[in-house]
């Protein structure tokens, strides 16, 4: 039995050890791994308003006004968005509106082109 301790890959903890047969176990989050074994992480896909999935560089159109705050008028439906970068969080798509500059949007709210 080995006494080297490996981080949890679920939380990060640094104290992950040893349960035996290459099994680790981290002991702040109870999460169990072997350490040996390919971890596959899928990442979830952005769908626009329309269920297509969207990729980084995808134009997409706005398809409703959306007000910003500190901009005297909002950003029109129709407005086209070119080479769009997905993120994670609430906002999951930055890119550049011109006349408006750097921004975030909802994919909720734009159509793939």
């Amino acid at each position: 039995m080995s006494d080297e301790m490996k981080p949890c890959p679920k939380c990060n903890s640094p104290y992950g050890y040893s349960l035996g047969n290459e099994i680790y176990a981290c002991p702040e989050c109870y999460h169990e791994w072997n350490p040996n074994q390919k971890i596959e992480v899928e990442t979830p896909k952005i769908l626009d308003s329309n269920g297509n999935e969207l990729s980084d560089g995808d134009a997409v159109i706005v398809i409703k006004d959306l007000p910003v705050k500190g901009a005297p008028k909002p950003v029109k439906a129709g407005t086209k968005v070119k080479n769009i970068r997905l993120t994670d969080g609430d906002h999951n798509i930055d890119c550049k509106i011109d006349g408006f500059g750097a921004m975030s949007l909802k994919s909720e709210f734009v159509r793939k082109a």
